[in-house]
């Protein structure tokens, strides 16, 4: 293949362009509506991750020659088709309380959803549920949220919304079902051992490699029936003991410090490690 002697200058009327820009228009309007513009740039990405709306990972995106480290927000597009936009658009807001948090709040363990995220989900008017319905526990480490008529989302996204702004592109082979109850989940992936890379210019390609944590997957539950003769595995909200057990077993932690936590069941995409 013959390779361009000249430099191509990048399309911007071309569909990489708009749909990106679309996503990056919308994270922009929340970030100065929702978080008083705090939020720093990020790397928005299209990723079919299986069973899952999207997620957010700190630090995951390295520029070559600096070190100068971005944050990843993916969205999963299999999904853009099956949902009305602003329920899209939330997903991506899900993900910038994320980014939020580890930027300037306090995260628990191993992504756990803990009060600080709860109350900022909250006041910006997306309620955190377990269940995604009113009525659900605000905490733990597997979350959803539903979205407050007339809260503060809602009207920013109705205001973005009538701007003729739109996600223009869709997914033609869209995913054939979307779940009633979408299941977020939290998982961490160990952080880099050094920080040096992050000023350092001039490092090679490989030592970029595993620098990102990941930090939250909005998750889907599986639609696989359950195998009833299979032991599952359990675990603690709040300290991650894990046990084995029948399925469908409704257990608590004996541990003080959990008060009685609810073990919660590790399904095939809510993998405990």
């Amino acid at each position: 293949m013959t390779m361009p002697t000249e430099f191509i200058e990048p399309s911007a009327n071309g569909p990489t362009a708009e749909a990106y820009g679309e996503l990056y228009v919308a994270f922009e309007h929340f970030n100065r509506t929702m978080f008083d513009a705090q939020l720093p740039p990020c790397l928005i990405t299209l990723q079919r991750r299986k069973g899952t709306y999207g997620y957010f990972s700190k630090g995951r995106f390295v520029r070559r020659g600096t070190g100068d480290m971005v944050d990843e927000i993916a969205l999963n597009p299999a999904y853009f088709a099956s949902q009305t936009i602003k329920n899209t658009l939330s997903t991506l807001v899900h993900e910038q309380v994320h980014q939020w948090q580890r930027h300037f709040g306090s995260f628990s363990r191993r992504g756990y959803h803990n009060k600080e995220w709860a109350d900022k989900m909250e006041s910006i008017g997306l309620i955190p549920s377990h269940t995604g319905k009113p009525g659900g526990r605000k905490t733990g480490q597997q979350m959803d949220h539903y979205i407050e008529a007339g809260g503060a989302f809602d009207l920013a996204c109705d205001s973005l919304l009538t701007r003729e702004f739109t996600l223009s592109w869709l997914d033609r082979f869209p995913a054939e079902r979307l779940p009633v109850d979408p299941t977020p989940v939290a998982t961490t992936i160990p952080p880099a051992t050094s920080d040096a890379l992050t000023t350092t210019p001039g490092i090679t390609s490989t030592a970029y490699l595993g620098l990102g944590r990941a930090e939250s997957v909005l998750a889907l539950p599986s639609g696989d029936p359950v195998n009833r003769s299979n032991r599952v595995k359990y675990r603690c909200a709040t300290c991650l003991t894990q046990v084995w057990g029948k399925p469908n077993l409704k257990l608590r932690c004996g541990i003080p410090m959990c008060r009685n936590a609810p073990f919660e069941e590790c399904g095939a995409i809510t993998q405990c490690p």
